[in-house]
């Protein structure tokens, strides 16, 4: 029952991803493309911990602690590059 209830949301997870990248590819705006790539590395990371999951294992914590420090970085340099036209300025 668990196994297919973890199955259930890797599959709803992954449709979810897939309408992601469809606003990551056709976005309107910059700012939506980023959102839709900061949700992307989000669904990333919760499917890759419904997998840890489902075989049993803790070894993936480390993949999703890197996975979301990246995501997070990559986010906060978008935003800047958005904000002030580059990502670091020289002085």
């Amino acid at each position: 029952m668990m196994n297919s209830m973890l199955e259930i949301s890797l599959a709803l997870l992954s449709l979810a991803a897939a309408g992601c990248m469809y606003r990551l590819l056709k976005g309107p705006s910059i700012s939506d493309r980023i959102a839709a790539l900061d949700t992307i590395g989000i669904l990333l990371l919760s499917m890759i911990a419904v997998l840890g999951m489902l075989e049993g294992t803790s070894a993936y914590f480390d993949i999703i602690l890197v996975i979301g420090i990246v995501t997070f970085i990559g986010t906060t340099a978008f935003a800047r590059y958005i904000e002030r036209g580059a990502v670091m300025e020289d002085e």
